[in-house]
């Protein structure tokens, strides 16, 4: 009988530490200054450009690529082909 008691005593405390375990609330962050909130949008618009080159980078790859797999000429050498 002690030990069901016992069992059952560590059972609850187990279930009521879990409970506030979940529940616990964490400290707000500190805010950030001036300083901080400058350098990460400056951060951010200098990611935001060097993403825009690198898509139009692999956008012009991805077009000659294309052309090249398709036999799609330039118009140069098309237009050239017709004067003759």
């Amino acid at each position: 009988m002690k030990k069901l008691r016992f069992v059952l005593a560590i059972a609850g405390g187990l279930a009521i530490g879990s409970y506030a375990a979940v529940h616990a609330k964490l400290p707000a962050p500190p805010a950030k200054s001036d300083a901080e909130k400058a350098a990460e949008a400056e951060k951010a618009a200098a990611a935001k450009v060097k993403e825009a080159e690198l898509n139009a980078k692999y956008m012009d790859k991805a077009v000659a690529n294309y052309k090249k797999n398709k036999g799609i000429a330039d118009a140069k050498p098309a237009a050239a082909a017709a004067k003759k």
